[in-house]
């Protein structure tokens, strides 16, 4: 299905294999013809959307389980951009249209609910997002994984001093969430910063961005790095002006510090008991901010489903796979899709072609402004590999998902991805590329011409713009090019990359649609879209990057009944507060999950 094809949605067609899916997760429902009529009016074929309404409604009345009337409704579908009311049954949307219609539907056990002029939008999906629910729940958080909030060097180095007075001596003391452009002594973080916690511990602050942390110097001796130490390909151990060394390590140099230190261990009761409870704290975040579905970058995929058996999985999961889980799905001949509307394995987890762009290591083919000697960036694999590890999984038919920011990796991406394709022809393969930031002409001609999904950064515009300046403004302005993308006809869709990125869809639809900072500047306005463009962006373009577009995505008669309430409509908001809109109720398949 190309872009253009998104409006013509159709009701969902369950294959076989999904079938059998869905009974192995014990979720298979069967449908009297009543049901079905109701469940499948959207999708018969020459029917407008008024017809099948009638439709439904001559089946001796569908029954809902809901009727909502009176609100704003932008279904994100072309047939019927907006609407006053829905009715759900069964946890699918089952009639969509005005109040004085809907409301004929309602019978004796439906509940009726006035949403009182309040806008409603279809549950926003984030299609790249690390799920780092152990980290928030079990890690000494030395930024707010949330919202903008500047810190100080020294309450870091409290915050962890704390933490290694509890810690037995040569065990790691590790510090997440730190952001080096939120720091208001407006220096960077060093290692004689962080040998004020311990001279007894390896102490280590991880950048958010995950790829680059900061060590103190009783880590780098564990580590065997001294001065004189070479770069590894791929990345560096950062050095001062005068060539010491300054505890700064950025991405494939970051390897060498697994293999030294102690760690707490678990027994594996323990690991799974930590593991089920920081996947449901995640999910109540998740729902919080309006997410119904969320593409997990790996993960305990056991836990996931306990969490589920238990009833505390809020939001929809497309389980995004590496390393041994990924191996299996290639021994067993498990493709892509292999799931149900809960959980669902879906492409791979990022493959790393470069490095980031909040902490300026991505691969670029022109040198990073204002340094010397001269610095393009990280490449973190060869194109040979990349060719292999691509048609491998290609072959599997499991979809592919690389990480590639700088415009040199995307290159790369692109090429190993055409070359998969010419050799093992597959249909509609919708390969994506996680993050995707700096693009130029010759790209997007590749990325349509290949049906590709990129997901670029979504609350960066926001959240990060402070760092743009690295970049400068001619970059910026091809630099999360969501305006660019959409005027390619390609079907662009957001990722927040969290934890790099705050998750909130809301964040990241103010940053779409002004490009503007919190600090008010001003970085790329040519990519801007429009508050309608921002919404597809972050539900129905990321239902098509999954393949889910059938079941979700748009409030839509036949799909899932996933949705989210605002308290105020982000069409008439001043653009510049959109972020700051109250979600008052999120709900995945017709039940609420959160309530303000």
């Amino acid at each position: 299905m190309d872009a253009a094809s998104l409006v013509n949605q159709q009701a969902p067609r369950i294959p076989f294999l999904a079938q059998l899916t869905a009974r192995r997760w014990g979720s298979m429902r069967t449908y009297s013809r009543r049901g079905f009529i109701g469940l499948t009016g959207a999708g018969i074929a020459g029917i407008a959307s008024r017809s099948w309404l009638r439709v439904a409604a001559a089946a001796e009345a569908i029954d809902p389980d809901l009727v909502i009337f009176n609100a704003k409704v932008y279904t994100v579908d072309s047939r019927m951009p907006k609407a006053e009311a829905f009715a759900v049954r069964d946890s699918r949307f089952v009639a969509v249209g005005s109040s004085e219609e809907i409301r004929k539907l309602a019978g004796k056990r439906t509940r009726t609910l006035d949403a009182g002029q309040r806008t409603i939008l279809p549950g926003f999906i984030d299609c790249h997002n690390h799920a780092t629910g152990h980290v928030l729940l079990y890690e000494v958080l030395v930024g707010n994984p949330f919202e903008v909030e500047f810190v100080t060097i020294a309450g870091v180095v409290d915050k962890l001093r704390k933490k290694a007075s509890e810690t037995p001596p040569g065990t790691w003391v590790e510090g997440y969430f730190f952001d080096d452009t939120k720091v208001k002594d407006k220096r960077q973080l060093n290692a004689s910063d962080l040998d004020g916690v311990s001279m007894d511990h390896p102490v280590a602050v991880h950048h958010r961005g995950g790829h680059t942390s900061f060590y103190n110097h009783k880590a780098l001796e564990m580590a065997g790095i001294t001065r004189s130490s070479p770069n590894p390909p791929g990345g560096t151990f950062d050095r001062d002006a005068k060539g010491d060394l300054n505890g700064r390590v950025t991405d494939r140099a970051l390897d060498v510090f697994d293999k030294v230190g102690a760690r707490k261990t678990y027994t594996a009761a323990e690991q799974s008991q930590r593991s089920r409870e920081a996947l449901a704290h995640i999910s109540k975040q998740f729902v919080r901010y309006g997410l119904t579905s969320v593409h997990h970058e790996g993960g305990d995929l056991f836990a996931l489903q306990q969490i589920r058996a238990r009833g505390d999985l809020k939001h929809r999961v497309s389980f995004e796979t590496s390393g041994s889980a990924l191996e299996a799905m290639i021994a067993n001949g498990i493709e892509s899709g292999f799931g149900d509307e809960w959980i669902r394995l879906g492409a791979t987890s990022e493959h790393t072609a470069d490095g980031s762009f909040s902490e300026r290591t991505m691969a670029l083919s022109v040198p990073y402004p204002g340094i010397q000697p001269a610095y393009h960036g990280n490449l973190t694999e060869s194109q040979d590999d990349l060719n292999a590890w691509t048609e491998r999984v290609h072959r599997a038919g499991i979809q592919l998902n690389c990480h590639a920011n700088g415009d040199v990796a995307i290159d790369r991406v692109l090429t190993a991805y055409e070359r998969a394709q010419r050799l093992f022809p597959a249909k509609d393969p919708r390969p994506k590329i996680t993050h995707c930031t700096l693009i130029n002409a010759d790209l997007l001609r590749r990325i349509k011409a290949l049906g590709a999904v990129p997901a670029p950064f979504t609350s960066y515009a926001y959240y990060n713009s402070d760092k743009f300046h690295f970049y400068g403004q001619e970059l910026m302005q091809r630099c999360m090019a969501f305006r660019s993308f959409l005027d390619a006809g390609i079907p662009v869709a957001a990722g927040s990359d969290f934890s790099p990125g705050p998750f909130s869809p809301l964040m990241g639809i103010q940053g779409m649609v002004t490009r503007t900072g919190w600090n008010g500047e001003t970085w790329g306005a040519n990519q801007r879209v429009t508050v309608d463009e921002a919404i597809r962006i972050n539900t129905l373009n990321g239902a098509y990057a999954s393949h889910e577009e059938a079941i979700k995505g748009s409030i839509s008669a036949g799909k899932l009944a996933d949705y989210v309430v605002l308290a105020e409509d982000p069409h008439t908001v001043d653009p510049a507060k959109i972020k700051d809109i109250k979600i008052a109720r999120t709900v995945t398949g017709g039940d609420t999950v959160y309530e303000a």
